[in-house]
């Protein structure tokens, strides 16, 4: 007989009366799109009822780990506002938080599991492959009829074992799932799965019970590829005689009608969608909608703020049918995203992009992104847009000529032979100023301003097409550097 008393220790630590929910990453490197999404409703289920959010990594797939996942794990979280309660870098009562830690745990579980005649030990050489596979013919297995002792026996002779669960061979078990209802399925479909592998460890289906329980979690969050295994679950639960959390199965988030979304197939990982100038509160706003609809009066509402998804996000809006992934989608989120952004955000969200392309320390970065926060959709087109505040890039005189403003190569030497000595002798170089000499230029001559700024314009930043206008280019360039630009524009139209 087991010593019941370590179970009833472990029992007591359980934390009862709150909503717990758990993200249990494997640290197998990215954060693709549909686990940062399990990642988001599990926190906003957390949040909104006023609940726990743990943290537990599941390093038990030794084979699998790459060095310095754990690490993007955090980060990933950290820049997501994901902030957890409990976890391996904080603590918290139901400790340790890394299941490879806890493999003292599963041992005396299955154990107690086997005492209770829900499960067995299988001295069958089976491959690996097959064990975690499941792949398994029930009734032809001898090991699922030998009796308790010859199974002792056998295993204190150190003859290898897994340790399978013992599905009844009748009957049906049925599940609810808080988004698919009530799902029945026969027994005598089930395979006795692995729960105990015979290098000790826990497969994944078998921990994940066991510390959901032991952490006291009230809500479990995971991809519909799971349903199939949950009619086991519960067997399990109700084996050691455990109440069954609340099941949230999530729809699959594809890239297009017919396939998942995959790193392999080159689909986008949160990292790699931050590399390509997304914003990381655009992306959690988009993801959230990955198969989650408000209801109510915020039915229409598709901006949100973290705070607005905590108060809105309701189980009950979480959708059966799968989420396309909808990179224009995003794209719009974003630029709503950086229209809505304080000046003084954008100018530190954007300069790293902008010192990508303008070097010169005397340029100001930050007037630079006043020009461009109202015509940027992804931070990644920032660059491109300002190749010329270094260096003049070589340009023609067709450039000049513009429909528009009624500017050719001829009118447009004229305006700058007209407004470079007024440059030069302005006293105050800012905006109001350099727009003051354009403006009475093109009084003087009574011809439509754009006559006097497309020509000052195209000789400042030598490109058709630039963030800003003529003001507001002279007066990031300065003084010195815009006369010596439309001189050698003046130049070119001589």
């Amino acid at each position: 007989m087991l010593d019941m008393s370590w179970f009833e220790e472990m029992e007591r630590r359980i934390p009862k009366n709150e909503v717990r929910t758990r993200f249990a990453p494997s640290p197998t490197g990215y954060m693709h799109v549909g686990n940062l999404r399990t990642a988001l409703y599990t926190y906003l289920i957390a949040r909104h009822n006023g609940g726990k959010f743990l943290l537990r990594i599941e390093d038990t797939d030794q084979g699998r780990l790459v060095e310095g996942a754990v690490d993007v794990i955090y980060k990933t979280m950290a820049e997501c506002h994901l902030e957890h309660d409990e976890g391996p870098d904080l603590g918290g009562p139901v400790g340790p938080y890394v299941q490879t830690q806890r493999r003292p745990f599963y041992g005396k579980y299955a154990e107690l599991l086997m005492e209770r005649g829900h499960a067995y030990r299988c001295f069958c050489e089976k491959t690996e492959s097959e064990e975690d596979s499941g792949d398994f013919d029930r009734a032809a297995d001898p090991c699922r009829f030998l009796s308790r002792e010859e199974s002792d026996r056998r295993a204190a002779a150190g003859e290898p074992f897994v340790i399978r669960q013992r599905i009844p061979e009748t009957g049906s078990t049925t599940f609810h799932d808080e988004i698919f209802g009530d799902i029945t399925v026969e027994n005598n479909t089930l395979d006795d799965q692995v729960l105990m592998k015979r290098d000790g460890l826990p497969t994944y289906n078998f921990a994940n019970v066991v510390d959901d329980h032991l952490m006291g979690i009230t809500h479990v969050v995971r991809g519909s590829e799971y349903l199939s295994s949950a009619p086991k679950y519960n067997l399990l639960y109700e084996g050691f005689g455990w109440e069954i959390p609340k099941y949230v199965h999530c729809s699959p988030v594809m890239r297009d009608a017919h396939n998942k979304m995959s790193k392999r197939h080159g689909d986008p990982s949160y990292e790699d969608l931050i590399a390509q100038g997304y914003l990381t509160d655009a992306v959690l706003n988009y993801v959230a909608l990955l198969g989650w609809s408000p209801r109510g009066e915020q039915a229409e509402q598709e901006i949100f703020s973290m705070d607005e998804l905590k108060a809105a996000f309701d189980m009950a809006g979480i959708s059966k049918s799968p989420a396309i992934f909808d990179i224009e989608k995003l794209r719009y989120f974003n630029a709503e995203y950086i229209r809505r952004m304080s000046a003084e955000d954008f100018a530190r969200v954007a300069e790293p992009w902008i010192r990508q392309a303008v070097k010169n320390p005397a340029i100001d970065a930050a007037a630079i992104a006043a020009l461009l926060q109202q015509r940027t959709e992804v931070l990644t087109e920032i660059p491109e847009k300002l190749d010329f505040f270094d260096a003049l890039p070589d340009y023609g005189t067709e450039l000049f000529v513009h429909k528009k403003s009624k500017s050719d190569e001829a009118s447009s030497r004229q305006m700058l032979e007209l407004v470079i000595p007024r440059f030069e002798q302005l006293a105050c170089w800012d905006d109001e100023h350099i727009l003051e000499v354009m403006v009475k230029l093109a009084e003087e001559l009574e011809v439509k301003n754009a006559k006097v700024m497309w020509p000052v314009r195209i000789a400042a930043a030598g490109k058709a097409v630039t963030p800003g206008g003529a003001v507001e280019i002279c007066r990031i360039l300065g003084r010195d550097e815009t006369l010596r630009r439309l001189q050698i524009g003046l130049k070119k139209l001589s």
